[in-house]
């Protein structure tokens, strides 16, 4: 059985295109520490293969290829005609994801800041302005003539009907959404076969609620599984686009 493997990086040549898939190639740097005796490894070259449509999914160019952080995961193959595999070991990719960029990140913290900064800003000129109405209020109340009483025909109060109480559209304790396409299953899940009885039971409450009964647990940063599998294979069956996530550290 072939096996499987994970590489992280970008890639260090052009995007090279085929009649149904695309290659390019990745470096990964060996482990810093080599057994007592032996050299320090180098870096290992790899030609990387994945098929145009799963490409197409993730938004790359050829000019973006060569900047942003991926995660490829695959197994190895020595079935590539060595003019077409440059690297030192090719990889037939059959999950590939683009890995947040740091700088974007923090970009995104600050505009969340300023965003919230400015909420409290507009939410004080609005206290502001308040208190200045009800001070006009009052001094025109006091300058207003009095006028002798008229008895008025008390208007009886309506009832509020009461609020239908709204069911919730995902299940409690989640913290986010994500699109199904963007989670990675490890290879230890893949493995496993969940309680089919057990399975069936989740697609009726989905069926029945419109929602999974609990939330899937994923590392943030690389949207990798790391609980909640029965789910993941209920949320595949019935084909949603979105799945309610937990993020491991938030447990």
């Amino acid at each position: 059985m072939p096996h499987k493997m994970t590489l992280t990086g970008s890639a260090i040549g052009p995007l090279r295109e085929y009649d149904r898939y695309v290659a390019f190639d990745m470096r990964e740097k060996g482990s810093p520490s080599a057994p007592k005796g032996l050299k320090k490894s180098t870096f290992i070259s790899y030609t990387v293969f994945v098929a145009k449509k799963a490409f197409n999914k993730t938004g790359l160019t050829k000019k973006s290829i060569m900047h942003e952080k991926i995660l490829i995961q695959g197994e190895p193959t020595l079935d590539i005609p060595i003019d077409e595999c440059p690297g030192e070991i090719g990889v037939i990719c059959f999950q590939i994801t683009v890995l947040p960029n740091k700088n974007d990140k923090e970009a995104n913290e600050s505009n969340d800041k300023k965003e919230a900064k400015q909420e409290v800003s507009k939410a004080q000129q609005e206290v502001a302005d308040t208190k200045q109405e009800e001070k006009q209020e009052s001094v025109a109340k006091e300058a207003k003539p009095v006028h002798p009483e008229v008895n008025e025909t008390p208007v009886q109060e309506k009832k509020a009907a009461p609020q239908k109480k709204q069911q919730p559209i995902q299940p409690k304790g989640t913290k986010d959404v994500v699109s199904f396409e963007d989670i990675i299953v490890p290879e230890a899940f893949l493995k496993t076969r969940p309680n089919p009885v057990k399975t069936e039971e989740v697609i009726e409450f989905v069926k029945r609620t419109g929602h999974l009964d609990k939330p899937l647990t994923i590392e943030k940063e690389t949207k990798v599984l790391k609980d909640g599998y029965r789910r993941y294979i209920v949320a595949k069956t019935l084909k949603m686009d979105k799945v309610p996530v937990v993020y491991e550290h938030q447990k």
